[in-house]
């Protein structure tokens, strides 16, 4: 009989299996759950120098599946200036000042989620001149949508006067004829952040594209650096598997380096990032990816695409004008027969896809693909993906269930939620769709699966936190039905359910009996912490495999 290497007593176990939802202990052989159940059952199994672990009646779940996160980009960012949604230019000037001293040599300050409105009406290059008139800064919106550049940056990224970019990008221009310090989209704010050496981190977000230049041996230990950062700030939350929404060949080829070196400590997932201006031909580099990279550890499988931007800067697509701007609805950054084409032919490549789609006719669209893929090849099975979901048209609540779409979901990301603001997000959805924005249980009853997400760097990953706004979300007047999730529901988004949506579930995302060893120990008891307190409930033990990823 098989003997436990390391087991784990005392605890409330959430198995997150059905069958047995509830047990004491667990457990481990090598890199595979051996057995759960009883203290002394599991106790038996344990070889005579195996770890036991007593978790004291602290919670333990299946290792955290994160369902969407930017990891490259979240490691790197892990250095810049934190604003933390700040809405006082006043502090921030101070901040941004302070840190821009303490760092003299940074030919670029870049400083992460100033809010949204922090500018006020106000030309948002003005006020960063006034803030740090001699030096290029930046600001990077907390979705990564826009960046908000000062004089001294956008003269040196080129960009001052303007530039001609693609549909549904901007370099917004003012009255005088000068860049008002605005960039929405990343073919707007490319040059600026590429002054602060981060193109490489941005490569598989901005273009999918690969490293031209090749890197050299001190940029790739620069970029590893960047890539360990992320994973070790993962694994403190107890995420044991994350699935990276921007990619590229150069980003698995640098994490296999750190399997290599033994520091790979969650498993990641990392697709093909299609945007609009390649060519059909290009998918082969998904087929390449795939092929190279299909293991527990490290997968592809997936094409990413955007179909629009984010609903804070009007760059979401939408049915209706938005409120106070008529004629502008924004646009789809794929037109719908060449999605439809698109969805069609990566379906009948055995890919999975996942589209960023915040605005309702920009699902609209992705559903019209999807749909046309299932016409042409039959029902795959693939669970195609559809990310945000943020604003739905009532019509196509229906429409994700029979497609067999999964819903990715964000909670940090509702207005209200996580430290959000209410606005400028309430009024550009407009009041009389309040009701279909945001509509996660609406979603869920209509059958689709749901995965639950961070989006980090764009929200803090914390799942503790993800809980706390699945579980905790207020309405936003009381005609708006109430969206929130049970935590049942919840901790399902982000074990089992988002392992489904990887196709995975046969592996991991329950401590089932010969599933993979990934496993998350609390310190304390989730179901007899209060709702609000969540944030605060800490991660005691992560372990990916069998190994100890991180321990407080």
């Amino acid at each position: 009989m098989d003997r436990a290497d390391r087991i784990i007593l005392n605890g409330n176990v959430l198995t997150m299996d059905p069958d047995r939802p509830r047990v004491e202990a667990v457990a481990m052989a090598g890199d595979r759950i051996l057995a759960v159940g009883s203290n002394a059952g599991v106790a038996a199994l344990a070889a005579p120098d195996a770890e036991r672990i007593d978790a004291s009646g602290a919670t333990v779940l299946p290792g955290f599946i994160e369902s969407h996160i930017h990891l490259f980009i979240g490691g790197a960012e892990l250095k810049n200036l934190q604003l933390d949604n700040c809405a006082d230019p006043v502090v921030m000037g101070d901040l941004i000042r302070d840190f821009a001293t303490k760092h003299p040599d940074l030919p670029l300050v870049t400083c992460q989620s100033p809010d949204y409105g922090v500018f006020g009406d106000r030309a948002p290059r003005l006020l960063l001149d006034e803030i740090l008139p001699d030096r290029p800064l930046a600001l990077v919106g907390h979705d990564h949508h826009t960046v908000w550049a000062n004089t001294a940056a956008l003269e040196a990224a080129g960009l001052l006067r303007g530039k001609v970019t693609a549909p549904g990008h901007e370099v917004v221009m003012g009255p005088d004829g000068l860049a008002t310090g605005a960039l929405l989209e990343p073919d707007a704010y490319a040059p600026v952040l590429r002054l602060g050496g981060q193109e490489r981190m941005m490569l598989g977000l901005n273009t999918g594209g690969e490293p031209a230049p090749a890197p050299n041996a001190e940029e790739r230990e620069e970029d590893l650096a960047h890539l360990k950062r992320g994973l070790d700030h993962l694994a403190r939350h107890g995420i044991t598997s994350a699935v990276n929404m921007d990619g590229n060949i150069y980003t698995l080829e640098l994490l296999d380096e750190l399997r290599q070196r033994g520091e790979l400590s969650v498993r990641m997932r990392v697709p093909f990032h299609f945007v609009p201006e390649m060519e059909v031909d290009d998918l082969d580099r998904a087929r390449e990816m795939t092929a190279r990279w299909n293991d527990d550890w490290l997968a592809s499988g997936m094409v990413k695409f955007f179909m629009d931007g984010v609903i804070d800067s009007r760059t979401a697509f939408v049915h209706n004008d938005y409120p106070g701007q008529p004629g502008h609805r924004s646009t789809g950054r794929f037109g719908a027969e060449r999605f439809a084409e698109l969805a069609t032919r990566v379906d009948a490549m055995g890919l999975q896809i996942a589209v960023h789609s915040i605005g309702d006719a920009a699902t609209t669209r992705v559903l019209d693909g999807y749909a046309a893929a299932r016409a042409a090849n039959g029902d795959s099975g693939i669970r195609h993906r559809i990310e945000h979901l943020e604003l739905v048209a009532p019509g196509d609540f229906d429409r994700l269930a029979p497609l067999g779409i999964t819903a990715s979901i964000q909670p940090p990301h509702a207005p209200g939620c996580a430290g959000l603001p209410l606005e400028p997000t309430l009024t550009n959805i407009g009041r009389d769709r309040w009701g279909d924005a945001f509509a996660w249980q609406r979603l869920a009853d209509s059958g689709a699966l749901i995965a639950l997400a961070s989006d980090w760097p764009v929200s803090p990953v914390s799942i503790l936190l993800g809980l706390n706004c699945a579980v905790t979300r207020e309405a936003w007047a009381e005609d708006v039905p109430d969206q929130r999730f049970t935590l049942e529901a919840a901790l399902a988004g982000y074990t089992i359910d988002g392992a489904r949506a990887e196709h995975t579930e046969a592996r991991k995302g329950s401590l089932t009996p010969g599933k993979l060893a990934d496993v998350v120990i609390l310190d304390g008891d989730i179901e007899a912490t209060e709702p609000a307190a969540l944030p605060d409930l800490p991660v005691r033990m992560t372990i990916c495999g069998g190994r100890v990823t991180y321990a407080a």
